[in-house]
């Protein structure tokens, strides 16, 4: 019966190994969006812990369910405790930071708008940091963020390469960093060039002090204005959520194995002192080899 209850909890937690690959796999991906897109250099460093974590661990439980080494699972218990709780506080730490902001609609806009103000709390605080802003302002010229927004078409008359027409690029689903970095607000009612060319209309007057910071100058451009932090916010918000997602499935097979653990451990225990009782019972059940 301990037999098959330890391979069964090998078996669970060869699972979890497995499942280790997408918690890892989140950190790396998180790390690489940072190095160009979310230019956030802070959180995929505990999640690659985490799942590296989770591999060790569940190699550990796997060692003491399969060679019934009690002091393993003992160590594999604790170890697994702090990993669920590790991942709990990330997931509930993702959830509450990115809790607030989505995009607004503008008419005659497939794309969405951001604006700083929508959001609030301990992320906000620190993307709206000058210090840090100018750090993720640099990665995201570094990164070419703007890049992707560059789109010509074909003029029927020409045969030659143009931008797209203004209600082309209003028709356009931009990513939240290329709405609110790579372009001036709508509210600015700027006329359109090509994407990333925007001219103010003169004598006009605007109320939002982002048209004030808009520059064609492609390594400016948008990057200094507010709508860009939110850009970058609800691109975080993206990201950080599909982790998150994906951790939640992860933690509760975690949870699963971890009440297996338990019950493999107290078994293992249970079986130990059984077997040194009946060693017991045959010592003392031997006949004495004085006969009186």
């Amino acid at each position: 019966m301990m037999r098959g209850g330890t391979s069964m909890l090998g078996i669970v937690n060869f699972i979890t190994f497995l499942a280790s690959i997408p918690v890892l796999g989140g950190g790396i991906w998180l790390a690489s969006r940072a190095n160009s897109t979310d230019c956030i250099r802070f959180l995929q460093w505990p999640i690659i812990v985490i799942g590296l974590a989770v591999m060790v661990v569940s190699l550990m439980g796997f060692a003491g369910a399969c060679y019934r080494q009690t002091w393993l699972l003992r160590i594999y218990l604790f170890a697994m405790f702090f990993v669920v709780v590790a991942l709990l506080f990330f997931i509930v730490f993702a959830f509450a930071v990115t809790d607030r902001g989505e995009g607004q609609v503008v008419m005659n806009r497939r794309f969405l708008e951001y604006q700083l103000s929508d959001y609030n709390g301990w992320l906000r605080n620190r993307v709206a940091d000058q210090q840090y802003w100018a750090t993720i302002a640099a990665c995201l010229r570094d990164g070419h963020a703007c890049k992707g927004m560059r789109r010509g078409v074909r003029d029927p008359n020409t045969g030659m390469m143009v931008a797209e027409s203004p209600a082309m690029f209003a028709n356009r689903n931009l990513s939240p960093i290329e709405s609110g970095c790579c372009k001036p607000p709508s509210s600015c009612g700027f006329n359109y060039n090509n994407e990333t060319y925007w001219t103010p209309i003169p004598g006009s007057s605007v109320a939002d002090p982002d048209c004030y910071k808009w520059s064609n100058d492609q390594q400016t451009l948008c990057f200094g204005c507010d709508s860009c932090k939110a850009g970058v916010l609800a691109g975080i918000k993206k990201s950080w959520r599909k982790v998150a997602i994906i951790n939640i499935v992860v933690l509760i097979i975690l949870v699963i194995v971890y009440v297996a653990g338990c019950a493999a451990f107290r078994n293992a225990k249970r079986m130990d002192n059984d077997e040194s009782y009946g060693m017991a019972r045959m010592t003392k059940s031997r006949p004495s080899r004085f006969q009186f």
